[in-house]
C-alpha cells in the first residue's frame, strides 16, 4: 500500500500509548509505529523529534465572537476604569463622528473604579456611540447616546438595566443587552465569515483541531438568524480551517407541523452534517456569570446579602424547554453557573429522562461551576456530562473567590471530582472569555493557581496526561465524535499537534510550543518543523 504521508522521528502519543511514527491515507491515519515506517509514500516528513498528540478539541468556544472581536478595542490588560476611558478615547480619535466604539474583554474584578459607566464613555467619546462588552459576555456598557435609543420601559426577563440613585449607568447586564438588538442585529454573514477566518488561523498555530461553538442563530451569543450559513460559506471558501460543531440558541427551535417534535425547520437536530461541519446540541441559557454576580446561587454572593443573582429565563420554561428539546432527540447543552442553577436544571434532566429514557444522550451542563457535592452524585448518576473551563481558575479565579468567599472555593470548577465520580471530562476554554490556547489550559488544569498565585481548590487538579486526555479525547466524547477524533488510532482522522516537548511532564509545560497542526493528515500549520 502506498500512502498519502508518513510522519516520522516524532514521540506520537495516540491517547492510549506512545509510539513513533504514523502513516496518512485519504486523511485518515492506517498504521502507527514500526508499520507506518515501512509503508511506501509520496510524502516522509521528519517531525525533528517532536511531541505529537492529538488535536486539541474546545468543547465550549464562541469562534465567531472571538474573531470578529479581534477589531474591538482590547480591554482585557487594563488595570483601572480610567485606562478603559483612555482607549476608548484613542479609538475614538480614529474614527468619523457618529460611529460605533467598540471594546470588550473588561472585568470590573481587575480595575481601579470597577465598571465603567455612560459618564466616563460620554466623556472619552463625545459625539460617538459606544458599546464595552465585559469578559464574560454576560454584560455590556454603553454611552448616553446609546443608551438614549433603548426602550428601557421593556426590558427583557432575565435581565436588568443597573441603576444608581435612579439613573440607569449604562450597564446592561444577561437579557437586558438584548435591548441592543435594534441598533446592532442581526451581522452581516460577510463579517461572520471573516471572523471565522481569523479565528481558524489562531487556532491552528495553537494546535486546536475541531471545536464545539457554544451557540448560534439567536439569543445572547448569536450573530444572526443565518449564522450557519456564515458556517457554510466559510467553508465553502476554504476559511473554516478547523472542524466544527455549532450548538443552536434554544431561542430558534420551535414546534415542528404534524406532530413532527420540536426543533429546526424540515425536522433537522442533533447529529446532522460531516466531519467538517455538524450541528451539535441545543443551548440553553439558564442563569448567568459568576465573576458578573448574576448566576442563580443558594446563598448570597460574599459581601452582598442580598444578592443570590437570577435566572434568565423562569425556572418552569427552563423545565420545559429541557423536556421538549429531549423528547425530539436533541443533545442538550444547558449553560448553568451558580449552584441554585445547577440544582434545577439537574432536576429538569431527571425528570426528561424519567418521562422518556434515553441512552447516551449525553446531556451536559456547560461551565457547571459551582457544584456542590451532593449534585455531583448526581451529575453522575444521571449520565451527563460537566463542562467546565481549566483556564478560569488562572484568568478569573481571584474574581470568583472574591464572589464566594473561602468555604465555597472547594465546589468551583471542579475537574478531579468529576473524573473520580466515573464522567467522561471535556476541556474548553469559553474563548474570547479567557485566553483560549490549549497549551496554557493543560498548565492551569494541573496547577490551579489564580493569576495572583493564590491556590484555588487544587484538590481539584488532574494530571497532565488526565489535563491532555480531557482535551483531546473527552471533548470528541461530548459531541458523539469519538469515533472520529480524539485519539490517533488506525481509522481515525489524522488531526494532530505536533509539540516541542512532552506535555505529559508537568515541569515541562510552560515551555512548550506548537510546532505544527495538521488537519486530515494535511500541515495546516508550521513553525520551525526540521
Amino acid at each position: 500500500m502506498r500512502v498519502d504521508a508518513v510522519y516520522e522521528n516524532a514521540t506520537v502519543w495516540t491517547g492510549a500509548g506512545v509510539t513513533s511514527a504514523l502513516a496518512v491515507l485519504n486523511g485518515r491515519v492506517v498504521a502507527l509505529g514500526d508499520d507506518a515506517r515501512e509503508l511506501s509514500a509520496r510524502s516522509r516528513v521528519d517531525l525533528g523529534g517532536g511531541f505529537v498528540v492529538p488535536g486539541f478539541h474546545d468543547a465550549h468556544n464562541h469562534m465567531a465572537w472571538f474573531g470578529m472581536g479581534l477589531d474591538d478595542v482590547a480591554l482585557g490588560g487594563c488595570r483601572s476604569v480610567e485606562e478603559v476611558y483612555d482607549a476608548v478615547a484613542a479609538r475614538a480619535a480614529t474614527l468619523p463622528a457618529g460611529s460605533w466604539v467598540v471594546g470588550s474583554g473588561y472585568d470590573q474584578n481587575k480595575l481601579a473604579g470597577g465598571h465603567p459607566d455612560r459618564h466616563g464613555l460620554d466623556r472619552a467619546a463625545p459625539g460617538m456611540l459606544v458599546r464595552l462588552k465585559h469578559t464574560s459576555g454576560h454584560m455590556t456598557v454603553v454611552n448616553s447616546a446609546v443608551l438614549d435609543q433603548l426602550d428601557l420601559a421593556h426590558v427583557p426577563v432575565g435581565g436588568d438595566v443597573v441603576h444608581v440613585d435612579g439613573s440607569p449607568t449604562g450597564l446592561l447586564r444577561e437579557q437586558a443587552q438584548l435591548l441592543l438588538r435594534p441598533l446592532t442585529y442581526p451581522t452581516p454573514v460577510s463579517r461572520v465569515v471573516r471572523g471565522l477566518d481569523r479565528a481558524s488561523e489562531q487556532y491552528l498555530s495553537e494546535g486546536i483541531t475541531s471545536v464545539q461553538e457554544a451557540g448560534i442563530g439567536g439569543g445572547l451569543v448569536g450573530e444572526t438568524p443565518a449564522e450557519l450559513a456564515a458556517y457554510q460559506e466559510a467553508r465553502d471558501a476554504g476559511v473554516l480551517r478547523v472542524r466544527s460543531t455549532v450548538m443552536v440558541a434554544a431561542s430558534v427551535l420551535h414546534d415542528l407541523p404534524d406532530g413532527a417534535g420540536f426543533g429546526l425547520d424540515l425536522g433537522l437536530r442533533t447529529g446532522l452534517g460531516d466531519e467538517w461541519l455538524r450541528v451539535g446540541p441545543m443551548k440553553l441559557f439558564a442563569d448567568g456569570s459568576l465573576v458578573g454576580r448574576t448566576c442563580a446561587m443558594h446563598s448570597p454572593f460574599d459581601g452582598e446579602s442580598d444578592n443570590v443573582g437570577y435566572f434568565q429565563v423562569p425556572e418552569d420554561a427552563l423545565t420545559d424547554t429541557i423536556r421538549r428539546a429531549h423528547e425530539a432527540g436533541w443533545q442538550i447543552a444547558t449553560h448553568a453557573i451558580g449552584d441554585r442553577a445547577i440544582t434545577v436544571v439537574l432536576d429538569a434532566y431527571e425528570a426528561a429522562l424519567a418521562a422518556s429514557p434515553r441512552t447516551d444522550h449525553r446531556h451536559r451542563i456547560e461551565h457547571c461551576a459551582v457544584l456542590q457535592p451532593a449534585e455531583l452524585s448526581r451529575l453522575a448518576s444521571l449520565g451527563l456530562l460537566a463542562s467546565p473551563q481549566g483556564r478560569f481558575v488562572n484568568e478569573l479565579g481571584d474574581g470568583m473567590r472574591a464572589a464566594l468567599g473561602e468555604s465555597r472555593v472547594p465546589w468551583c470548577y471542579r475537574l478531579r471530582s468529576v473524573l473520580d465520580a466515573g464522567c467522561v471530562l471535556p476541556a474548553s476554554s469559553d474563548r474570547p472569555v479567557v485566553n483560549g490556547a490549549p497549551l496554557l489550559a493543560l498548565a492551569d488544569m494541573v496547577r490551579r493557581r489564580t493569576a495572583s498565585g493564590e491556590p484555588f481548590g487544587v484538590e481539584e487538579a488532574l494530571t497532565p496526561e488526565e489535563a491532555l486526555r480531557a482535551y483531546t479525547y473527552g471533548s470528541a466524547y461530548a459531541t458523539f465524535a469519538e469515533r472520529d477524533m480524539g485519539t490517533l488510532e488506525e481509522g481515525k482522522l489524522a488531526d494532530f499537534a505536533v509539540l516541542s516537548g512532552s506535555p505529559l511532564e508537568e515541569s515541562a509545560l510552560d515551555g512548550l510550543s506548537v510546532q505544527g497542526t495538521a488537519v486530515g493528515g494535511e500541515l495546516r500549520y508550521e513553525a520551525r518543523l526540521s
